[in-house]
């Protein structure tokens, strides 16, 4: 059966030649020498590349040990060689035959593939990708005196590998010791050597062109990867809080706010001036030298010109730009496991961690919390095992515990598993869940365990039945009122709780009362005046003021805190973003539509307000357009028959 599950599995994953710079693993594009090349410059870079080779003695390599320890015997007995005929030969001008220029040529291309091999079998991420090509890695150290074989210790790590996935297929737990040598021997020992692998194969996964085989491979590879992460090795990176921390950041970013005021492209180099704006260092350079001694954004007389480096703002695109490229690597890896090996190690992993935090002391409760926050963050897979093994009722439990770590892993746990359906029903299923939840919003222990229970209640709110019931709870959107206007918290966590608060909005009609009635008009309003707040989280605060402008109460409360007069200022400002434009065109349409002709007339006295409508009607993306136009109409229509009664006055006087 080993056997049948290695031929099974066994598959070639060579890939077609690529640049040096963005070379994959296993690809080796050696650049050969000019013909014209002279003997001292190719024996310099031999000497040189040689010298690299050799820096690799003292590394880990996760297969063919044996064979490139011998290699590496080779290459320091030819260096010793090059630098004899650099020091002897060369100086006493001894002349080359082409055919020696030749042969060192070739070794020059040999040396330099040899190195792009060396670093595939001690590339962090690939070991085990590595261990599974060790057959075909072991044929490139052959020379004529010297037959390289397959290492014996890679066959049985090898053998192991394939007969823990048989073990995975009948969902069976393997043998630890068994999995620790294959770990050992490969180089894996640490949490973070797993989170590399995984990414590594996950990669791998996505790349175009690979067949079925190959495919069902590295899903088991990421398989037994994973059940090595959360099983068999202890301790959590302290780098995953701070990626943790880095997505919550990310989540509360409006690409526009990245983007420079003139060339309205994301700035590669930020630089900021003495008037606090920000631009691109190439556009405003380029403002500078056409004789402009203006900050763009503000007209401003500038009385230097010098260009300071937004630190901040380039380590926010850096930490954008990351986070793209993982959405789109998530994007392509499927959310079911492509092999049967890889798809019952997952549920043995949730059985396990399901058992944890049953039977675990406080460490292995922590630890587990940190796993299942990590498995649920990135497939909907992992979600549904993990509901099925039970955890979502030992969460709800935790969320209760006086240790501020565990109610935070539990929380955040909780709301990863609100985004599928059937987390949502297991935790409002029995009616105290959700009550829970808005606990959490209101007296959870950290600041962040009160951001995630913000965005769950976003999630479950989906649903028109929660949506009713999370409104009726006395303490829910005053909870999510205080995260909004509360000093301590940044905008990610404002964003949450705004998205939050417009979906129960938008889920049931009866939570717009309870909405007015926690004063929700006066707090968004003052937040945006503020100015203390991004574009993103400013466009949340107007989406909610337009939806409760929707009825003739929540008209009226917005007219009398002056959100009209708000609205148009924020319309014209040239410092928002399209989007927030659109909500604040929304807004002004609700309010004239329920507010009638005195708030028509009263937005029409205002001179700026066409323009700002013109503008948006151009940009009107999402609808944006179409609204702007409604609201153009009622305009022209009231000025219109502004323009007849005058007309009609006139008539009557002069007949009169």
């Amino acid at each position: 059966k080993l056997q049948h599950t290695r031929t099974k599995y066994q598959t070639h994953l060579y890939h077609t030649m690529i640049p040096t710079q963005n070379r994959r693993i296993l690809t080796f594009t050696a650049v050969h020498p000019c013909e014209s090349v002279s003997i001292t410059t190719l024996i310099d870079s031999l000497i040189k590349i040689a010298g690299e080779i050799l820096s690799f003695k003292s590394k880990h390599f996760s297969t063919n040990k044996r064979s490139i320890k011998e290699t590496l015997r080779h290459v320091l007995s030819l260096l010793i060689v090059f630098q004899e005929i650099r020091v002897g030969l060369i100086p006493a001008g001894r002349s080359f035959p082409r055919s020696a220029i030749l042969s060192l040529s070739e070794l020059h291309v040999i040396f330099q593939k040899l190195m792009f091999l060396l670093e595939d079998c001690t590339r962090e991420g690939g070991k085990l990708y590595m261990l599974i090509n060790s057959d075909q890695i072991s044929a490139h150290f052959r020379t004529r005196k010297y037959e390289a074989r397959p290492d014996r210790d890679d066959k049985r790590a090898l053998d192991s590998v394939y007969w823990i996935f048989n073990l995975f297929e009948n969902r069976i737990n393997p043998n630890r010791d068994e999995v620790v040598r294959v770990l050992d021997h490969v180089g894996v020992r640490k949490w973070s050597d797993c989170v590399k692998e995984i990414g590594f194969l996950g990669e791998e996964i996505t790349v175009e062109g690979k067949d079925k085989n190959e495919i069902e491979l590295l899903s088991s590879l990421i398989g037994f990867i994973s059940y090595c992460r959360c099983v068999i090795l202890g301790g959590v990176d302290e780098d995953e809080d701070k990626e943790e921390e880095d997505d919550l950041v990310i989540r509360g970013l409006n690409v526009d706010d990245l983007r420079c005021p003139i060339s309205l492209e994301i700035m590669n180099d930020p630089v900021v001036l003495e008037t606090g704006h920000t631009y691109d260092r190439s556009s405003i350079a380029k403002w500078f030298s056409a004789g402009n001694i203006t900050c763009p954004k503000t007209g401003k007389n500038l009385v230097s010109t010098v260009l300071v480096g937004n630190v901040s703002v380039k380590q926010l695109i850096q930490m954008y730009f990351k986070q793209e490229t993982d959405n789109k690597s998530k994007k392509k890896k499927t959310s079911v496991p492509e092999s049967l090996a890889a798809e019952e190690a997952g549920k043995l992993i949730s059985d396990f961690l399901a058992g944890e935090l049953i039977n675990g002391g406080s460490k292995e409760m922590v630890k587990a919390l940190v796993e299942i926050r990590i498995l649920t963050k990135t497939s909907s897979f992992n979600r549904s095992r993990l509901v099925e093994a039970g955890v979502v009722e030992s969460l709800m439990k935790l969320l209760r515990s006086g240790d501020p770590t565990i109610q935070e892993n539990a929380m955040a746990v909780i709301f990863n598993l609100s985004k599928d359906n059937a987390g949502k029903v297991r935790i409002g299923g029995d009616g105290g869940g959700l009550g829970m939840i808005v606990e959490v919003l209101n007296e959870g222990a950290r600041r962040e365990s009160r951001q995630h229970a913000a965005a769950a209640i976003f999630y479950l709110s989906s649903l028109g039945d929660y949506s009713r019931s999370i409104g009726e709870i006395p303490d829910s959107i005053p909870g999510l009122l205080r995260i909004v206007n509360g000093c301590d918290y940044g905008d990610s966590a404002k964003r949450n709780a705004l998205i939050a608060i417009r979906s129960l909005l938008i889920q049931h009609s009866d939570n717009h009362w309870r909405v007015l009635a926690a004063g929700a008009v006066s707090v968004l309003l003052d937040l945006v005046r503020s100015g203390e707040i991004g574009d993103g989280a400013k466009a949340d605060s107007i989406a909610v003021l337009a939806k409760i402008a929707e009825y003739p109460d929540g008209m009226i409360s917005v007219l009398r805190r002056g959100g009209l007069k708000l609205a148009v200022k924020v319309l014209g400002s040239s410092e928002v973003s399209p989007v927030t434009k659109q909500h604040c065109v929304l807004l002004l349409l609700n309010l004239c539509v329920n507010g009638g002709s005195d708030v028509v007339g009263a937005l029409a006295k205002d001179p700026s307000v066409m323009g700002s409508l013109y503008t948006a009607l151009s940009n009107g993306e999402c609808g944006g357009g179409r609204k702007a136009s409604a609201l153009i109409k009622m305009i022209h229509e009231f000025q219109e028959r502004k323009t007849e009664t005058g007309l009609e006055r006139e008539r009557f006087v002069h007949a009169w």
